[in-house]
């Protein structure tokens, strides 16, 4: 190799266990998380306030990072992620045996127990999953990141629509309790298989500033970093606005078009192949163009799906599955493109001194946003319940109200991205250059299917 020949980067040897470990932890937590466990606790005569709750317990639960992010340093960042998810795994097997409690438990007492199990779930995914940002910082390159956080999501994305694929095939036709029993056990054995690959990633030893500290949160140094505030004033914005649309989505579907729990299941997996294209729609580009830009056009992209939605629940359009399935995939793609773009960003402006609380503060502040919105807009549509009017040629029932208040929240959170601070990022015309005129060919034909 020649002198001047420049060397490519490398993910560090054994970061491939962080992939295969991807893939088998969405197998698992998309069915105890994602739709499978709406629609079960739709069975047991949930309300839409319910539902928030369940949607609720993960984001709100990651709080337990900051008081848990003292012992990162004398712990270890594989072992203390890798206690943690064990134990949450042990939450999923007896998951699977609630549904088999139907022969002497009634529907309300099954679904207390679901929200006891999914609690402590949640709870040991909140206090173990602090040490996983501050492990992957260290361990990825930071000219790397973006290509990593992109591979990351299209696994998870490819693992996650295959775990809704399992989910309607387990549910086809009128599914029974056994059958819901057969998914959280398919979920549970993922999550163990899981746990071998998340032992064999490389560690990596906390930076010395962690015992520096001895354990202090450093408010004062957050509240006067200006990039890290303007990013969680995004963050929440964002997350108040994206917090409960899975769920509720699901929801309207199930009511709107009367499709069965298998269907859906399919219906609602398009999403994840949305999540998977995000790969071939930016790929490497998020380090060359920043994630500022690709912040702004994923919120202002998110405003027109939910403008969408809105037009589908106020009568507007017949009801054709084909713009479902585009607003499904829409939903995926930018979903994942504004969780690499932020996670990017949080890697890139969070000082070395004090990293573990910085990523745990920024953890808790999206996910309380993520966890009081579905709750706040499960209220709201209970309150709304069948009460509706007409207007602007729309039915304005319970879930037209909802996307036209999400819609606003998300104009809102694109207001926000211009005053994020990323000095190397590319502007948002940089990102329609490179979409639409520079190589519209190159970068279309990535979406093209090949023989």
């Amino acid at each position: 190799m020649s002198t001047g020949q420049t060397v490519k980067e490398t993910f560090p040897p054994g970061l491939s266990n962080a992939f295969l470990f991807a893939i088998f932890n969405a197998l698992s937590f998309q069915i105890v998380l994602g739709s499978p466990i709406v629609l079960y606790a739709q069975t047991l005569g949930a309300s839409a306030t319910v539902l928030g709750i369940i949607s609720a317990l993960m984001p709100l639960l990651v709080i337990f990072q900051i008081p848990a992010a003292q012992y990162i340093g004398r712990i270890g960042y594989k072992r203390f992620v890798l206690s943690g998810w064990a134990a949450r795994v042990v939450c999923i097997f007896g998951l699977a045996l609630v549904p088999l409690t139907s022969a002497f438990l009634d529907a309300q007492a099954r679904l207390a127990l679901v929200l006891a199990l999914l609690f402590g779930f949640n709870l040991l995914r909140g206090i173990s999953s602090c040490a996983w940002l501050p492990w992957i910082t260290m361990l990825v390159p930071a000219q790397l990141r973006g290509r990593y956080l992109a591979r990351d999501a299209a696994v998870t994305n490819l693992a996650s629509f295959g775990a809704f694929v399992v989910g309607a095939l387990c549910l086809y036709g009128d599914p029974r309790p056994w059958q819901f029993s057969l998914l959280f056990l398919f979920s549970a054995v993922a999550g163990a298989i899981s746990l071998i690959f998340l032992n064999r990633m490389p560690d990596v030893c906390p930076p010395a500033e962690v015992h520096a500290v001895g354990g202090r949160v450093p408010w004062r140094e957050m509240a006067g970093h200006k990039p890290f505030t303007r990013q969680l004033l995004q963050l929440v914005v964002w997350s108040v606005a994206y917090g409960g649309i899975t769920p509720f989505t699901v929801a309207f579907l199930k009511s709107w078009s009367g499709l069965s729990e298998a269907k859906i299941m399919m219906v609602a997996a398009v999403a994840f192949l949305g999540g998977l294209s995000s790969q071939w729609f930016l790929g490497a580009q998020l380090d060359k163009l920043g994630s500022k830009p690709v912040l702004g056009f994923a919120c202002a992209a998110w405003t027109a799906v939910s403008a969408g939605w809105l037009v589908l629940a106020g009568g507007a359009l017949p009801s054709r599955l084909g713009f479902v399935l585009m607003l499904q995939f829409l939903m995926g793609l930018l979903a994942a493109l504004v969780n690499m773009a932020n996670t990017r960003l949080a890697m890139a402006i969070i000082p070395a001194a004090g990293r573990d609380h910085y990523f745990a503060v920024y953890s808790v502040v999206g996910n309380l946003a993520l966890g009081v919105a579905p709750i706040g807009w499960g209220l709201m549509i209970d309150a709304v319940g069948a009460r509706q009017f007409h207007w602007l040629g729309l039915n304005w029932n319970k879930y037209a109200l909802y996307y036209a208040a999400a819609a606003v929240v998300f104009t809102i959170a694109l207001l926000c991205t211009r005053r994020l601070v990323e000095p190397e990022a590319a502007g948002l015309e940089a990102l329609l250059r490179e979409i639409l005129i520079e190589s519209p060919y190159r970068f279309w034909l990535r979406f093209w299917p090949r023989s």
